[in-house]
Parts: structure tokens; C-alpha cells; sequence
């Protein structure tokens, strides 16, 4: 590879810094104040993307800001691996920032100056986790990222989301204190923290219970944010905070940036030879393993929809690690193409989730009965990505596990190939009745929905249960579940029952008692057609182009550039062309 110093990097990190100034200047001005953050997006976009076809030409792109601390310079470094996270940050933020426009005008969120100032921050500080040129620098960016988020998890200012946001800082700052721990054991073993393909070389000299205890600390620190288990309990918590935050911290920022930090640990820290030798990959490979079961489990327990996807979050980002901690060329490929396979999967099921709300202020997936005719196009487009989840062929979620499981093949680890295919069985046992539900059911007919509900789990929040006098209690919800026709739809498309006042909907439908199962006309849903009359096209529009997106890697891998680039990662480090 070829350095040349160029300022792309740092500009790649400071347009969307620079974007939250106009962003909360024009707070009394939506249409402006949205449109510095798509512009900024485009912009930002543009930005990585140039350096797209030079990164996979050889050229890494640094930006030299001078000294950190003696020994570490504080640089940016556009390499491959950074590339490949960059350009899936800026990539979704520009769709998500259209997605937060529909759904924060649908519920007229409050707040929403401040929600575009802290998603612009988070991106931003993304961008600097992606090019950072070693782990000090990859320290700064990951505790910024911590900060600029926090504003998004807390956002409905409510004791839930308050306590939620308290919950997600100590965690996050704790995995922050473990990374910098860690990062100063191995300054003080080699000198450099510097970020190398294949691994720091002096580090293979190092007293090995440094380099073990080195090691520990940087998984532990990054594996909070990579939901490892059992760091994982502050992100189910974590989805209080409006959808396309979920989709942030799911999809693209937070978690992302937990798992890309284990890969610059094994690949560019460590590398996989000095892994092996240390053991230390077999370790982390087993707490995945235990993860993304346990996590699939957990999944089927949950009526919930977001709190099911935020448990299949857990377990879809094991699958990541396993494939890194294993070592092999293909699981490498796998595990790397699991980022963006997974991004594109999830954030098409968060904003489905999100839809439905906006739409129908549903949110239990045994109230979902039939909601396929209410939302033809969100539903179909939540069947491909859950299809993908479960690694079914034609989307992209089978390229990445094929990889997975191929590679845990050739590396003699079979115990982990069987765990992924259980985990891939779970999968499906837990989408497959959400889709189910919504096209097969009607209200009249439906039946709950934990997959498994034991005493060790199950429903959570106001579920249908029976009282000490044996009657039923019904969740509360509004007093049916269909939509307003289209003569009470405004002229932006938006459903007249919003009434401008999210919150005093939630009040209002909080007073209501949701009708038995068995009367079918209150339950019933309004039929849409599928010409998108169902939802505005600011939310449906990105729903369907993370559904596409999530198509094309699974029809034509070979030609995205997602793909192209993980070649090239396992290519630089491994020396094996895959």
C-alpha cells in the first residue's frame, strides 16, 4: 500500500462537525435546518466516496495533525478497513437523515433541533473511529461518539429513557476506560500504538501475560458497544429512543463501532498469527458463540418488536466477532462482510418498525394481526431483510454466513459452524412470525407472540396476563388498530390522528382499552395499496432503499463494492486472496 498525505480524512470528519453550527441556527426554519443535514450528508458522502476507487487501487490517505502525546502522533489514516466503515456510515446517515425527517414530523417529535445537532455529532465522531490512524486516536473518537449519542438515547426525556441514557453511559465510558488501559499496555510493551497490517511486530516479543492481558481489555473495552454478553443489557434498554436512533445505534454508529474495534485489534494490532499463538482468539470466538445463541433465545421471548430486533442485534453481532475471532481467511471475509450485510438488513427492519408506529402507534407484535393490508410495501420489504437475517440466498445476509460458516469449516472448528446454523434455525424461528402475522392472520385469530414464554422470560411491560380474579387485563392501546381513512390524511400524508402532539397520543392511547381479539371489526385493518399511500415517502423511501441494498449484496456480491474492499483487508493482512 501507498500513503499519501491528503486532507480528505479530516474533512471526511469535519463536515458533518461543522454541519451541527447551521443545524441548530436554524432551529425555527425545519425545512433549512434539514436541509444543512442532507446537505452535509451528500457532502460527507461525497467525500468518502472519492476515495473509494484510490483505496482500492493501494492508496491510503493520511491526514498528519502533528503529536497526540510523546511517541503517538494524532493522525488520520484511510485505509481499507477504514474506508469500508466510512463509507457504510456516511452511506446510511444520508438515508437515515431522510427516514428522521418522515418520522419526526409524523409524531412531531419535540426537540428535533437538537436531535439533528446530536445525529450529526455521532456521525462525525464515526467517521473519526473509521480513520483512525492508531488506538489512542480510536480512543478519542470512541469516547466522543459515547458523548454525541447520549442526546439521542435520552431524547423523550422521560424516567425510562433517562434511566436508559444513565445505563448506556456507564457502560459505554467503563469500555471506554478498559480500551485506554488497554491501549497503554500495549504502548508500553512495543512504543506505538500504531495501527499495522498484520499486527505490531514488536508485540510478538512482548511478555505473553501482558500481551494476553492487553488483549482482554481492549475486547472487553470494545465489546461493550459490540454487545458481547454480558456487556450487552444496556442496548435492549437503549430503545426508548425514537427509531431512527435505533437504527443509528443498531445499524450503523455505536455497534458498529464495537466490532470494528475487535477487527483493528485482531487484524491490525495483533494480526492472526500472534492471535493464535496467544490464544487469545478461541477465547473471544467462544464468547460470541455463547452470545449469539443465547441472544437468539432471548429473541424468541420478546413481544416487542424493537426489543426482538434489539436482541437479534446481539446475536448478528456475534456472528461479526466469531467470524474475526476464528482467524481463517474465509471466516475473515465473512465476518468483515457481515458489517455492511447487517447494516443494510437491520436498518431495513428498524425503519419498518419505526413506520408501523408512526402509522398506527402499534408496537407488540400480537397487535400486528393483518397489518400487511394496512402496510403492504413495510411489510413485504420487513420479509426480505428478515429473510436475510436468517441467511436464506438471493439477500445479504447468506454471502456473509456462507463465508462464516465455510471458514469456521476449514479451521477445524465445528462446534462453532454448528452453533451459527442453530443460531440461523432461531432466526427464522423468531422473524418468521412477524411476517406470519402480518400477511396470514386476522385480529379475530391471532395468538401471542413470545415464541417462548417461561418463567424465566416472556412478555415485558402491560401483556395480556390473567388477574387474581381470573379475568383478562388487555394492553393498553388505542381503540383500534386501523389507520384513518384517507379523507382524515393531510396533505404531507400523514395520518390527522397524529394531531401534531406525539406525546399526548401516547396519553391519549393509554386511556383506551384494546377491544378482545374476537371483535373482528373493531380490530380490522384498513386495506392500502401498494402505491405508497400507506406511510409518506420520506420514511418509505429509505425503507426500500435499505431493502434493495441489502438485495444487491446478496444477488451480486462480487460486484459491490462492500465486498471488494473486504477482499482486500483479508488480502493486505493475510497475504491469501480470497
Amino acid at each position: 500500500m501507498t500513503e499519501v498525505a491528503s486532507l480528505r480524512p479530516i474533512v471526511a470528519v469535519l463536515v458533518s462537525a461543522v454541519a451541527i453550527v447551521p443545524i441548530l441556527m436554524s432551529g425555527e426554519r425545519p425545512n433549512l435546518r434539514e436541509g444543512w443535514t442532507l446537505l452535509a450528508a451528500v457532502a460527507g458522502l461525497g467525500v468518502v466516496g472519492s476515495m473509494v476507487p484510490g483505496g482500492l487501487d493501494g492508496t491510503v490517505y493520511v491526514t498528519d495533525l502533528g503529536t497526540f502525546v510523546p511517541g503517538v502522533e494524532f493522525a488520520l489514516r484511510a485505509d481499507p478497513l477504514g474506508i469500508l466503515f466510512a463509507l457504510l456510515a456516511s452511506l446510511l446517515w444520508l438515508v437515515t437523515s431522510f427516514y428522521s425527517i418522515g418520522y419526526m414530523r409524523g409524531l412531531s417529535e419535540h426537540h428535533q433541533t437538537r436531535y439533528f445537532a446530536a445525529f450529526a455529532g455521532s456521525v462525525s465522531a464515526a467517521i473519526g473511529v473509521a480513520f483512525a490512524a492508531n488506538l489512542l486516536v480510536l480512543f478519542v473518537f470512541y469516547e466522543l461518539l459515547t458523548v454525541a449519542t447520549y442526546p439521542l438515547v435520552a431524547h423523550d426525556e422521560t424516567a425510562e429513557a433517562r434511566a436508559a441514557g444513565r445505563k448506556y453511559l456507564a457502560y459505554t465510558f467503563g469500555g471506554g476506560v478498559a480500551v485506554l488501559a488497554g491501549a497503554l499496555l500495549v504502548f508500553w510493551a512495543t512504543g506505538t500504538t500504531a495501527f499495522t497490517p498484520g499486527g505490531i511486530a514488536a508485540l510478538a516479543s512482548a511478555d505473553p501475560v501482558v500481551a494476553r492481558a492487553a488483549f482482554g481489555l481492549l475486547a472487553a473495552g470494545f465489546g461493550v458497544k459490540a454487545a458481547l454478553m454480558p456487556l450487552h443489557s444496556w442496548l435492549p434498554d437503549a430503545m426508548v429512543a425514537p427509531t431512527p436512533v435505533s437504527g443509528l445505534l443498531h445499524a450503523v454508529a455505536v455497534v458498529k463501532s464495537g466490532v470494528f474495534g475487535i477487527a483493528r485489534v485482531i487484524l491490525d494490532v495483533y494480526g492472526p498469527d500472534l492471535a493464535a499463538s496467544l490464544g487469545v482468539g478461541i477465547a473471544l470466538a467462544a464468547v460470541a458463540t455463547f452470545t449469539l445463541v443465547v441472544a437468539s433465545v432471548i429473541a424468541l421471548r420478546q413481544d416487542n418488536l424493537k426489543r426482538r430486533l434489539a436482541f437479534s442485534t446481539v446475536s448478528q453481532l456475534s456472528y461479526i466477532v466469531l467470524g474475526l475471532a476464528v482467524l481463517n481467511p474465509l471466516s475473515l471475509v465473512g465476518g468483515l462482510l457481515h458489517i455492511p450485510a447487517h447494516a443494510f438488513m437491520k436498518l431495513t427492519l428498524f425503519f419498518c418498525a419505526g413506520a408501523i408506529h408512526v402509522e398506527t402507534h402499534t408496537d407488540d407484535i400480537s397487535n400486528m394481526a393483518g397489518i400487511g393490508r394496512r402496510m403492504p410495501l413495510t411489510m413485504v420489504a420487513f420479509g426480505v431483510a428478515s429473510l436475510g437475517m436468517a441467511g436464506i440466498p438471493l439477500v445479504a445476509g447468506f454471502v456473509s454466513k456462507y463465508f462464516l460458516l465455510i471458514g469456521t469449516i476449514s479451521a477445524g472448528d465445528i462446534v462453532f459452524t454448528a452453533a451459527l446454523l442453530v443460531s440461523g434455525v432461531l432466526n427464522i424461528a423468531y422473524f418468521w412470525p412477524v411476517v406470519y402475522t402480518a400477511f396470514f392472520e386476522s385480529p379475530g385469530t391471532a395468538d401471542e407472540k413470545p415464541v417462548v414464554e417461561n418463567s424465566l422470560g416472556g412478555w415485558f411491560g402491560g401483556h395480556d396476563t390473567a388477574t387474581d380474579g381470573g379475568e383478562r387485563q388487555t394492553d393498553p392501546q388505542p381503540d383500534t388498530n386501523s389507520a384513518p381513512a384517507e379523507a382524515e390524511r393531510d396533505d404531507h400524508g400523514y395520518a390527522e390522528t397524529h394531531e401534531g402532539q406525539g406525546a399526548a397520543d401516547d396519553r391519549e392511547a393509554a386511556e383506551h382499552i384494546r377491544p378482545e381479539h374476537g371483535d373482528d371489526a373493531a380490530l380490522a385493518w384498513e386495506h392500502r395499496r401498494w402505491n405508497g399511500e400507506e406511510s409518506t415517502w420520506f420514511m418509505l423511501g429509505p425503507i426500500l432503499f435499505a431493502m434493495t441494498g441489502s438485495i444487491v449484496l446478496g444477488v451480486v456480491p462480487d460486484t459491490a463494492v462492500f465486498l471488494q474492499i473486504v477482499r482486500l483487508i483479508v488480502e493486505n493482512v493475510t497475504g491469501v486472496v480470497v
